[in-house]
C-alpha cells in the first residue's frame, strides 16, 4: 500500500461550533466564560459561528464591549435570515438570498400585522430580513398564524415572548445547511449550541448538540428524543465547554494544575530528557502525576530558541513527553528580560537577603508583569471549575491577584523553594506593594521553615486577605538514594587513601558562597601549614543557564580565586582545589558523597539544600562515617542544626574555624556525628509530600469561603 507524502494526505474534517447567544454562549458566569474564550483562542482549528436572534449591529456591539465574547467566522443573524461572514462583515449574498426568497419586506409585515393589538412591535430593533414582535404567553392565536401564512411568510414564538416573523425558507437550521453545504462542512464535524425555541432547527440537522441547562421547556421537550444532545448541566459557556471536551475537540480541564516556571524536561539530543537525580523540586512535581496520582497537569513556559520543538506547532496537542505538560511558548527576548533580569537581578537578591545586589529596570518589570499575565491566562485555560492551583516560587508572585479576580472559584497555593525575604528587605522592592496585593490573594502559602513563613506573615500584615501558612520541609527519595550508594559503594570499593576530601556540590550561584570558601581554603592553609597536601577541596559545580549577568561575573571571579590559591600553595601533583565546573551524572554525584570525609554547604541563604541530604543518606547507607557543615541560614538548618556543624559563611573567619574542626574530628566521633544527622532524616517521601500540600491548599480555601 502506497502511504501519502503529508502534502498530499486529505485535511482533516473541520470542528464547527454553532452557538446561540443569550443565554448560551453569553451565559454562566465570567469565570466559565474566559475558560471557553480562552480554549477557542487555543484551538483556532474550531471554527465558531454565532447563530443569533440578534442583527448584526446587535452583535457588533457586544463583539466591541465584551472581550470575553469569541471572534466568529461567520454570523447567522436576524433568526437566520442574514449570514455574514465574520472577518470582513460582508454579506453571504449567495446564501442569504435563498433564505430571504419570497419576502414581502418588514414595512408590509408590520401592516398586515396591526390589526393584532396583542402584537407589540420591537421598537428600536434592527428589523432586517425580518419583523419582530413581543408577545405575551398564551396569546398566539390561529388568527395571527393564518395572517402570517397569508403573507408567505414564516414565524418563530421562543421564550414565551418574542415572535418573530420571517421569510419562509429562513430559520437558523436552513441557514446552517445553506452555509454547510457552500463550505462542504459534515454535519459530522458540526456541534450546535442552544437554549430556546429558535434553536430547534439546529437541532433537527443530526449534527452534534448541547442543550443548555437552563433551556425553554418546548425546547427541551421537542428534542426529548434526541441522543446526539448532549444535556448540559452547567450554565452557558460551561455547557459548550464540557460539550467541546466530551467530543474531544479541545483538551479538558483539569482539578490540579501545578504552575512552575520550569518544565520537568529539556530538549537534548533530539529527545526530551528528564532530571538526572531523584530529589528536587523537578522530579518530586512529576511523581504527582503518577498512576495513583489527581487528574492534573503541568503548567509551565518553554523557550523557544530555536532548539526545543515548538510549542505552538500543534494546538492542543501535547508534546511527547511522557507526563501531562501544558507549555506556554515564551519567544528567547521575552524569557531574558522575565528571568535573567525580572527574576535572578531584581527579585532573587532580595530572596538572598542582599537587596543591595538589585538592579531593577522598569522595562524588564514589564516583562514580568506580561509573563505572569500570560502565565495566569495558561493556568486558567487548563483549571477546570473550582480546581486547585498550585504555583511555586517567586518567579510568579504576580499570578495569584490576576487569577483570584478572573477565578474566583480557583483554590489557590503557593509553595516558595527559595527563602523568603524580612519584611525590611523585601520593602526595599519598587514594586513590593503590587506584589503584597497579589500574594494576599492566596488561599494558603508554604515554606520550608517556621522563619520563612514568619517572614511572609509580616509582610503581609494588615492586608485585607490573609493568606493561610503552612511548614512543610521537602525531602530525599532516601530509599532510591540509599540503593543507588550500596551499590555504587560495592562498585567502589571502601578503601580510602590521600588527602582527606571535602565536598561541595551546588550551581553557580554566589548566594552558595563559593568565592568564601576558596578564601577560607586559603586562609586555612595560611593558619595551618600542618593541611598542606593533606586536604583536597572539590568544588562540583553545574552550569548554570546562560545570560545572566550576575552568574558570569561570579564565575570569573570564582575561578581566577581558585587560580590564586591553586598557584600559592600547590606542590608537586597536589592542588589544594579541584575544580568540576559541570554536571555530572546523579550515580557519580553520589560517588563524589562517598568520597568525600567532610561535605560543605555554605549557602548565604537557602530554602532547604537537599545536597546535604543526600550525603547524610549515602554515608548512613554503606556505614560510612562523615562530617557535614551546614550554613546556619539553610532551611536545613532547622530540621539538622543540633547535629550537623553550623557555621556562618558571612564570617570568614568562622569558615575556617569551623573546617578545621571537621577535619580534625576523630573517627568514632565522625561515625557518631554521622548517625545524629540520620536519625534527624524524618522528612515524608516527596510523594506524601505533595498530597500534604495538595489537601492543605484544598482546606485552607474551604475555610475561607463563605458558608452556605
Amino acid at each position: 500500500m502506497t502511504s501519502l507524502r503529508p502534502d498530499e494526505r486529505p485535511a482533516p474534517a473541520p470542528k464547527v461550533l454553532v452557538t446561540d447567544l443569550d443565554g448560551t454562549l453569553l451565559g454562566g458566569d465570567r469565570a466559565d466564560r474566559r475558560r471557553l474564550r480562552a480554549a477557542l483562542d487555543r484551538h483556532p482549528e474550531v471554527i465558531v459561528v454565532f447563530a443569533t436572534g440578534r442583527s448584526l449591529a446587535s452583535v457588533e456591539r457586544i463583539l466591541d464591549r465584551d472581550p470575553l465574547v469569541p471572534r466568529p467566522r461567520w454570523i447567522i443573524a436576524d433568526v437566520g435570515a442574514s449570514v455574514i461572514d465574520g472577518s470582513d462583515r460582508s454579506r453571504v449574498d449567495v446564501v442569504q438570498n435563498q433564505l430571504r426568497e419570497g419576502w414581502p419586506g418588514h414595512g408590509r409585515v408590520r401592516e398586515r400585522m396591526a390589526r393584532f393589538p396583542e402584537l407589540e412591535y420591537q421598537e428600536g430593533v434592527v428589523q432586517e430580513g425580518r419583523c419582530s414582535f413581543f408577545l405575551r404567553p398564551g396569546r398566539l392565536t390561529d388568527d395571527i398564524a393564518t395572517a402570517v401564512r397569508e403573507l408567505g411568510c414564516g414565524w418563530t414564538y421562543s421564550a414565551g415572548r418574542y415572535f418573530d416573523v420571517l421569510p419562509a425558507p429562513a430559520s437558523k437550521g436552513r441557514a446552517l445547511a445553506l452555509l454547510a453545504r457552500k463550505l462542504q462542512w459534515s454535519m459530522e464535524s458540526v456541534l450546535v449550541a442552544g437554549d430556546s425555541l429558535n434553536d430547534l432547527s439546529l437541532f433537527e440537522l443530526g449534527a452534534h448538540g448541547v442543550l443548555m441547562s437552563g433551556a425553554e421547556p418546548a425546547l427541551r421537550k421537542r428534542i426529548a428524543d434526541r441522543t446526539e444532545v448532549y444535556r448540559a448541566d452547567r450554565a452557558g459557556a460551561a455547557g459548550i465547554l464540557a460539550a467541546l471536551e466530551g467530543l474531544g475537540w479541545i483538551e479538558r480541564t483539569h482539578a490540579v494544575v501545578v504552575g512552575y516556571h520550569r518544565p520537568p524536561v529539556r530538549w537534548a539530543d533530539g529527545r526530551w530528557r528528564r532530571p538526572v537525580s531523584p530529589n528536587g523540586v523537578l522530579p518530586t512535581l512529576q511523581g504527582l502525576f503518577g498512576a495513583d496520582g489527581p487528574d492534573g497537569v503541568w503548567a509551565t513556559a518553554l523557550v523557544e530558541d530555536g532548539i526545543a520543538p515548538h510549542a505552538a506547532a500543534e494546538p492542543g496537542r501535547p508534546h511527547r513527553t511522557g507526563l501531562p505538560l501544558a507549555f506556554l511558548p515564551v519567544d528567547g527576548v521575552q524569557w531574558t528580560q522575565y528571568f535573567h533580569r525580572a527574576c535572578k537581578e531584581t527579585l532573587w537578591p532580595v530572596l538572598m537577603s542582599q537587596p543591595g545586589r538589585m538592579r531593577y529596570s522598569a522595562s524588564a518589570w514589564r516583562h514580568y508583569e506580561r509573563f505572569n499575565a500570560r502565565f495566569a491566562d495558561h493556568l486558567s485555560a487548563h483549571a477546570a471549575r473550582d480546581a486547585t492551583v498550585w504555583l511555586h516560587d517567586y518567579n510568579l508572585w504576580l499570578v495569584p491577584g490576576m487569577l483570584r479576580a478572573a477565578r474566583p472559584d480557583l483554590r489557590l497555593g503557593l509553595f516558595h523553594h527559595t527563602p523568603f525575604p524580612p519584611a525590611d528587605a523585601f520593602g526595599r522592592l519598587p514594586s513590593a506593594g503590587q506584589l503584597r496585593d497579589s500574594l494576599a490573594c492566596l488561599d494558603w502559602a508554604g515554606f520550608h521553615t517556621e522563619t520563612f513563613a514568619g517572614h511572609f506573615r509580616q509582610v503581609l500584615a494588615g492586608a485585607a486577605r490573609m493568606p493561610r501558612t503552612g511548614v512543610h520541609p521537602l525531602g530525599i527519595d532516601r530509599r532510591a538514594v540509599e540503593e543507588l550508594a550500596r551499590a555504587r559503594s560495592v562498585r567502589a570499593g571502601t578503601a580510602r587513601g590521600g588527602p582527606a576530601l571535602v565536598l561541595s556540590v551546588e550551581r553557580l550561584d554566589y548566594a552558595k558562597a563559593p568565592l568564601e570558601k576558596v578564601r577560607a581554603i586559603d586562609a586555612l592553609l595560611a593558619q595551618r601549614p600542618s593541611l598542606r597536601g593533606g586536604l583536597v577541596f572539590r568544588l562540583v559545580r553545574p552550569p548554570p543557564e546562560p545570560g545572566i549577568r550576575i552568574h558570569d561575573t561570579t564565575r570569573a571571579a570564582l575561578e581566577h580565586a581558585i587560580d590564586e590559591v591553586n598557584g600559592r600553595w600547590g606542590d608537586g601533583s597536589w592542588r589544594p582545589i579541584d575544580y568540576l565546573p559541570r554536571a555530572l551524572p546523579f550515580a557519580e554525584v553520589v560517588d563524589q558523597y562517598l568520597a568525600a570525609q567532610v561535605f560543605w554547604v555554605t549557602s548565604l541563604q537557602d530554602g532547604m539544600n537537599l545536597t546535604a541530604k543526600e550525603f547524610i543518606a549515602s554515608h548512613a547507607a554503606t556505614g560510612r562515617p562523615g562530617v557535614l557543615i551546614l550554613s546556619r541560614h539553610t532551611g536545613a538548618a532547622a530540621q539538622l542544626g543540633t547535629a550537623a556543624l553550623l557555621t556562618d559563611p558571612r564570617s570568614p573567619q568562622d569558615l575556617v574555624d569551623t573546617l578545621h574542626r571537621a577535619l580534625t574530628m576523630t573517627p568514632g566521633e565522625r561515625t557518631a556525628h554521622l548517625g545524629r544527622l540520620a536519625a534527624l532524616l524524618d522528612d515524608p517521601p516527596p510523594a506524601h509530600w505533595a498530597r500534604d500540600i495538595l489537601t492543605a491548599i484544598g482546606e485552607a480555601a474551604a475555610d475561607r469561603r463563605p458558608r452556605a
